[in-house]
């Protein structure tokens, strides 16, 4: 698979992701399919490390599920560091 099929693929799994974690998360959506590729390139890293899955093809669906977990490991990160922050006056 490409990087660009692979950018295409963080993005959508970005949205997907946000839209199954629960609550209000850090960040709006730019920083929600930024953090989306990224977690796409972490599923699809782990998935070939860890399960020895090999990424064959866009729409495959071990492809998509990667994406999805590592997009929604990336958000949970984020929403941690950069979770809300209380204003002080």
């Amino acid at each position: 698979m490409g990087f660009f099929s692979f950018l295409l693929l963080g993005l959508i799994a970005g949205a997907i992701a946000k839209l199954i974690l629960p609550g209000k998360q850090a960040g709006g959506w730019i920083i929600t399919l930024i953090l989306g590729v990224i977690g796409a390139f972490l599923g699809g890293w782990l998935g070939s490390m860890i399960f020895n899955v090999n990424l064959q093809g866009f729409f495959n669906l071990s492809t998509w599920l990667l994406a999805i977990g590592g997009s929604i490991i990336v958000l949970l990160i984020y929403g941690l560091i950069f979770g809300r922050r209380k204003k002080t006056d």
